[in-house]
């Protein structure tokens, strides 16, 4: 049993430094009470920016803020999943996220690999690779926003073995039934954990939620304001799922684009 906590907040659009402070506030608010804090996806630059606002603002995964959570990290004794707007060495921008341990180490750094609309005016797609970050408490994944609203990508992490999917977000009011279905969806097709997490104003919907493996909404933020999302997992509770569901047991690879080339189930 553990404790995951979404930082469901408003961003303020183009001021890293206020969005960092109000993040950090809500990290000690929770002092060393979760294991795993996520942040919604680009919550420091805010979403809804030009592509030279992101171009001045985006940072190296080793910049001044993934540093700075790095050691709030470490004061929390937390895992931390951060999405922010990268720069690499080429100037070329992407959608990420950090994965950094409770040591305040970084774990590793995805791209986001599906861009919406505008996104792909702005940032360059990520590989389609969806690693898997072992952790004290569980095997996770990261699939920012969009990337859940494709089956393939979770069933590909659920198949390499995934226990909890986090899915950083700037998810719209107008797609709110969507975000409602999708990860619930997500989670029973896939017998895992998913915990969404969302920007809350600015035309966000909120909600962030924690759904089960049987597609239980195990607990929801409000849609119109920020919130701390603080609940237990028990992972245990997973493999009895898939001792009800049997879908990854019974699932035959040649039903996925790739076939031969995917695993076989790890169960």
């Amino acid at each position: 049993m553990f404790q995951v906590a979404a930082i469901q907040i408003t961003p303020i659009l183009g001021d890293i430094q206020a969005n960092l402070k109000r993040g950090i506030q809500f990290m000690r608010q929770l002092g060393q009470e979760a294991d795993l804090i996520v942040f919604p996806e680009l919550w420091t630059t805010g979403y809804y920016l030009s592509r030279q606002a992101f171009q001045q603002l985006a940072e190296t995964r080793d910049g001044p803020s993934i540093n700075q959570l790095r050691e709030e990290a470490r004061r929390a004794k937390a895992v931390v999943i951060s999405s922010f707007a990268e720069k690499d060495s080429e100037n070329q921008l992407f959608i990420s996220a950090a994965i950094i341990d409770q040591k305040g180490e970084i774990l590793g750094v995805v791209r986001k690999s599906l861009l919406w609309g505008r996104e792909s005016e702005i940032f360059k797609k990520g590989e389609i690779k969806y690693p898997i970050f072992e952790t004290e408490q569980a095997k996770i994944g990261v699939l920012i926003c969009y990337e859940m609203e494709f089956p393939e990508p979770s069933r590909l992490l659920a198949l390499e073995g995934v226990e909890l999917i986090i899915c950083p977000s700037v998810w719209s009011v107008s797609a709110s039934r969507r975000w409602d279905i999708q990860l619930p969806a997500r989670a029973l097709d896939n017998t895992v954990f998913i915990l969404g997490v969302n920007t809350v104003g600015n035309n966000s919907c909120g909600k962030s939620k924690l759904v089960g493996p049987m597609g239980d909404i195990l607990a929801e933020a409000s849609d119109a304001r920020e919130e701390v999302l603080l609940r237990a997992v028990d992972i245990q509770s997973l493999y009895w799922a898939r001792d009800e569901n049997r879908y990854l047991e019974d699932y035959r690879t040649k039903l996925t684009p790739g076939g031969s080339t995917i695993p076989t189930p790890i169960i």
